[in-house]
């Protein structure tokens, strides 16, 4: 017996590949998401770990990281700053850096509610990237010590790169709650 809906029989294979992208990129962010529900300001900053990462900076740093991968698909490394890492001076960094370091930080001017909305609007935009550009179209990657000099990746990779990214901090989110407060996403 066939159970599948009749969209999904006459769907292309690209269409299907990119609602499994999509859902996928969903469902990790759903994840990640109900970590934070319920908390205020004050316990989204809270560290309860060793580490310095808080609820509060991971909203903020995936969101952030999601739209950078976003622009990535669209405009290429192009935008991206052209740092010389090895030689950054950490105690006082240059603005790219001190704001990327800022970004996994939910500053006393922010709102959990503000990085809330604005990760809804980043992950809108990504939803209809996926949607609608060529998967295959690829771009150099910014120059970074992560990353192999002069690699591509194209939209697809960026957009695997992003569910990863989001899985992966989905993680470090469930345990910093259930540190807060018992509070698991899963069991």
């Amino acid at each position: 017996m066939d159970t599948s809906s009749p969209q999904t029989q006459h769907a292309s294979p690209g269409s299907r590949e990119r609602d499994d992208i999509v859902e996928t990129l969903r469902r990790h962010r759903g994840f990640l998401l109900f970590t934070v529900r319920g908390i205020t300001d004050e316990q989204a900053r809270t560290r309860t770990t060793v580490s310095e990462l808080t609820l509060g900076g991971l909203i903020k740093h995936v969101a952030e990281t999601e739209a950078n991968w976003a622009t990535f698909m669209t405009e290429g490394a192009g935008t991206a700053p052209d740092i010389d890492w090895s030689s950054i001076d950490w105690q006082n960094p240059p603005p790219e850096v001190a704001a990327f370091r800022d970004s996994h930080r939910l500053t006393e001017d922010e709102t959990l509610a503000g990085q809330l909305a604005r990760y809804e609007e980043v992950a809108a935009r990504t939803d209809e990237l996926v949607r609608t550009l060529d998967l295959d179209t690829a771009h150099e990657l910014p120059k970074a010590p992560w990353f192999e000099p002069g690699a591509t990746w194209t939209v697809r990779r960026a957009a695997l790169h992003i569910i990863a990214e989001t899985s992966q901090h989905a993680g470090h989110a469930d345990i910093i709650r259930e540190a807060l407060d018992g509070q698991k996403t899963m069991g």
